[in-house]
Parts: C-alpha cells; structure tokens; sequence
C-alpha cells in the first residue's frame, strides 16, 4: 500500500470551515453539496463571487473569485496580455479568462497533502489575498474591456 491509497480522516471538512467564516460575516453563501460553497462579498470595487470547491482526490481547496467583467472577443486578446503582466506580480493565486463565460476570474489552490489540515485563519487569508488582489486588478481589466 502507498501513501496515496491511505484512508486520510479529517478533523473538520474545510468547506465547513468556509461555511461558517460566511455565516459570522454575514455573506449571502449557497452551498452546493458537501465539497463546494459559492459565497457574495464585497470588494472595494465590485461584489465577487468566490467558490471554493474542495478536491478530495488532489486534497486541495480551490478558490475562483470572480467579478461582473464580460470580456468582448474583440479584448480578449489586450486582456490575456493583461493577465500575463499581472501574473508575473502575484506570488500567490493567478488571473485567467473563464472561457465558457468569458469572465476574469482569480484562482488559487491550497494543498492539504497527507491530511493536512485548514485552520480558520488559513481560510480566511486564501479568501482575502483573492479579494485584495481582485479589488487591486479590477480596474485595470475595466480599463482594458
């Protein structure tokens, strides 16, 4: 038996963790199913749409935040060389265009290999390095669209 194939139980589901850092901020939230919440809050610029999604198999909590930015195909071209630029400055997280939506979003992995586990202040650090990052990008995408 390897490593990889180890029953790994965890103390708390970190979507729950998530769920409950909504609820005591007082976010709109839904919660999908067990592995996934989307949640409403409020930038300095926009209201993002942030879901995390935990990924069993790669014990990784995923971050998406998104914003209300459609990129026309005529941008799409000055936007990508926009993330590119941006990218180059983050150390953590990246920008990428949402293909089937065409919208600019923020994403981040937090891996949790061999049953790690997430504390509160480790989840509220992803969601806000998502929301500053966002709320310090937002109008250079809204200058390029």
């Amino acid at each position: 038996m390897t490593l990889l194939q180890l029953e790994i139980e965890r103390f708390a589901h970190p979507v729950d963790i998530i769920e409950h850092i909504a609820a005591i901020n007082d976010w709109s939230f839904e919660r999908q199913d067990a592995d996934e919440i989307s949640i409403s809050v409020k930038g300095g610029w926009s209201d993002y749409h942030v879901s995390f999604t935990w990924m069993e198999g790669l014990e990784s909590l995923h971050i998406a935040c998104a914003f209300d930015i459609k990129v026309p195909q005529a941008r799409r071209s000055e936007v990508k060389q926009l993330i590119g630029r941006i990218n180059e400055q983050l150390w953590i997280g990246h920008f990428d265009v949402w293909s089937r939506e065409c919208m600019v979003l923020f994403r981040h992995a937090h891996l949790l290999s061999g049953g790690a586990e997430v504390t509160p202040s480790q989840c509220e650090a992803i969601l806000n390095s998502a929301v500053e990052a966002c709320d310090q990008y937002y109008q250079a995408f809204q200058f390029v669209v």
